[in-house]
């Protein structure tokens, strides 16, 4: 059953990534399944895209993986996903996770993450979307990187507005938090968040007459949840 709503989680797929990331993505996708939230990511299963994605599975939660043919191998692209898209370029992996995404979370990660996390923010900036961009983070990785987003501010060339285009917080709950109360879905009454009845979510009714013909897309029997 698709979820109303998914989230995006833009994540490390190395392998180098610390004990305490890799356990805070396993908790960030356990809590995006107890949401009955869907999850959109990489399609990765090593570093932290396998944590988040298997954290998610493990709670019994939707779970769609787009990766490209030429990373399936490189990333080991998770086959037990709920849903697994394989596309020909980097180009089509990002659209589709833009397209099927109600919002965004960013864990560390490499210039990969980095890229899609300031694309996301420059399309919002631009007024493309409207939707909520988190920096989970609590080691402070992204530190830098908003010090040097403060400095474009500073120097004149974004605007002040810039630093209310994302949240950036320390902890799994709060992450939830602020994706729940940021989320813009007209069509769907705050009370009814948490139901899971095949309505798409507004990102995805958006792209629903997107061409795929030329995607592969696997799809995986329901996973159930752990106890």
């Amino acid at each position: 059953m698709v979820p109303h709503f998914a989230v995006c989680v833009f994540c490390a797929s190395s392998e180098a990534a610390t004990p305490e990331d890799r356990a805070v993505a396993a908790e960030l996708g356990e809590a995006i399944a107890a949401e009955h939230w869907g999850l959109v990511y990489g399609g990765g299963g090593i570093g932290l895209m396998g944590e988040v994605a298997r954290g998610a599975l493990a709670a019994g939660g939707h779970v769609t993986g787009v990766i490209p043919h030429r990373l399936a191998t490189r990333e080991i692209a998770l086959d037990g996903v709920t849903e697994l898209i394989r596309t020909d370029t980097m180009r089509e992996r990002k659209g589709i996770m833009d397209a099927r995404s109600d919002g965004f979370i960013v864990l560390p990660g490499g210039i990969g993450t980095l890229e899609e996390l300031l694309e996301i923010i420059t399309l919002r900036q631009l007024g493309y979307h409207e939707r909520p961009i988190v920096l989970l983070d609590p080691r402070g990785f992204w530190e830098p990187l908003v010090t040097q987003l403060d400095r474009i501010v500073a120097e004149g060339l974004a605007q002040p507005q810039l630093r209310e285009l994302w949240a950036w917080v320390d902890t799994v709950p709060d992450a939830i938090e602020t994706v729940r109360r940021e989320l813009v879905l007209p069509h769907v009454a705050e009370g009814d968040l948490a139901a899971a009845d095949g309505a798409p979510g507004q990102a995805r009714e958006a792209a629903e007459g997107a061409p795929a013909e030329d995607l592969e897309v696997i799809e995986a029997p329901p996973q159930e949840a752990s106890g």
